[in-house]
């Protein structure tokens, strides 16, 4: 009875958003054309306005749905974006300009990085140090097995293109989203065992890598589009080396400045200093990635993994709030604008377009295979060998900002990543995400029943 009365709320809710969504239509048509003939002061706002109305309403209701069948809330946003972005094919044209609108663009812009500063907040420096061998091969081989592997897929379903595009797809495959698998080995009780502690390990190794070859590749692309020829040996070398410099400064940084930075920070009493000094660090570290060619989002990342506990004791004994509980708002308020904007520029309609189907359905088997060789980096035979593989698959949300950079990247005049690739990868990442939960379960679980059948024999 619960579950009906459950149903029927949520029914309520999207009828009731349709009507609202409908009503917020009519009044921005009819501000638009009042605001047109008193001088339109008052139409770019009322317009953002309506755009982060109606993205929000979509985003809560998507991230419901799916979380009410056990499925991360981000799969819930991406689909709803893309279902929000294509109303145009049913001659719905009111939000056809949603995805490509500037204000809406630097928003996500905002929301992927505060995202990446999130993910990064999850780790810190010492567990880099601590992941162990088991951990840094899993990751190393869960890499550089899908690096190749979606070279391959992209030589051979896009002969014509580039050979950059051809790397960046590769680029693509070689992030995993752990959070998607953290929460499952919670679920089942398994979040302290060997085996989550190897998947937990090796994704701090595997961002980091992932995050460096992202940087490596859109800064050859970036080089080989600005000089219109191709690019030497040495500067790819300076590349690789700029962006692995990068890294280790940023961790010199954390050890030795951020300290005293902070106890600086502490002597200032005004509200809100502790979040205002983290922000700042984040949004310092986005801006020096992407003034030296790197990707925001590196910096992000890594003003995320050098901030530690230990940095601000001062300002945990006056707030009660981790940074992690007082950068929460900030993400839940601009992280789903990114996402159900990346599904709004998915094209359904190369969806109908079997070679794409074909492309993305290998693209997918490749990016399971890939992990999989994640299992042979493990040469203990009391660990779960394929729960290891299983957990690293999972591509979520770092897949999505992979596929978003290389949107935007520009190749010989067009996108590095197409509207049919990108539909491709966006594929791609809806079934790696939805396969991981069950078979991580049913992979753990099972190897508890065989320990039980052989303790009673």
């Amino acid at each position: 009875m619960r579950l009906l009365t459950n149903k029927r709320l949520f029914l309520f809710l999207i009828f009731a958003s349709i009507y609202l969504i409908y009503s917020f239509a009519f009044a921005a048509d009819t501000t638009a054309g009042e605001s047109s003939q008193t001088g339109g002061h008052v139409g770019p706002i009322l317009n953002i306005l309506l755009e982060l109305i109606i993205i929000l309403l979509a985003a809560k209701l998507g991230g419901d749905l799916f979380e009410r069948f056990h499925q991360p809330a981000v799969l819930g946003e991406l689909v709803i974006g893309m279902l929000v972005g294509n109303l145009h094919l049913i001659g719905f044209n009111l939000f056809s300009t949603f995805g490509h609108d500037l204000t809406l663009e630097i928003l996500a812009e905002l929301g992927v990085i505060i995202l990446l500063f999130e993910v990064g907040l999850e780790s810190t420096v010492k567990d880099m140090m601590k992941v162990g061998l088991a951990s840094f091969m899993v990751a190393i081989f869960g890499v550089v097995a899908p690096f190749f592997l979606g070279w391959g897929v992209g030589y051979f379903f896009l002969p014509h293109e580039s050979i950059y595009v051809h790397i960046f797809i590769g680029a693509t495959l070689t992030a995993t989203s752990v959070g998607i698998t953290a929460r499952v080995l919670k679920d089942i009780g398994k979040i302290q065992t060997r085996e989550a502690k190897i998947i937990l390990g090796a994704a701090v190794i595997d961002d980091i890598l992932g995050l460096v070859i992202l940087a490596v590749v859109a800064g050859i692309i970036t080089a080989v589009s600005s000089g219109g020829e191709g690019i030497s040996s040495i500067a790819i070398l300076w590349i690789i080396v700029k962006a692995i410099l990068f890294i280790v400064g940023a961790i010199v940084v954390g050890v030795f400045v951020l300290p005293h930075f902070f106890k600086a920070a502490f002597r200032l009493k005004v509200k809100g200093v502790f979040l205002s000094v983290c922000l700042l660090i984040c949004f310092a570290m986005s801006y020096l990635a992407g003034m030296i060619g790197l990707a925001p989002i590196v910096g992000a990342f890594a003003a995320g993994l050098i901030l530690e506990e230990v940095h601000f004791k001062d300002f945990r004994e006056r707030d009660v709030h981790s940074i992690q509980e007082l950068i929460s708002p900030i993400a839940t308020f601009l992280v789903p604008i990114f996402f159900v904007r990346m599904g709004m520029l998915v094209d359904l309609t190369t969806f109908t377009q079997v070679e794409i189907l074909g492309f993305a359905t290998v693209m997918t088997i490749v990016a399971i295979l890939g992990k999989q060789v994640c299992s042979l980096a493990i040469f203990d035979k009391s660990t779960n060998r394929i729960a290891i593989g299983l957990g690293m698959i999972p591509r979520g949300e770092v897949g999505l900002i992979f596929a978003g950079i290389g949107a935007k990247l520009m190749l010989d005049g067009h996108a590095v990543i197409s509207k049919s690739t990108y539909s491709a990868v966006v594929i791609m990442v809806i079934i790696t995400t939805l396969v991981t939960p069950p078979l991580l379960k049913i992979s753990m679980l099972r190897e508890d029943k065989n320990a039980a059948k052989s303790a009673q024999q």
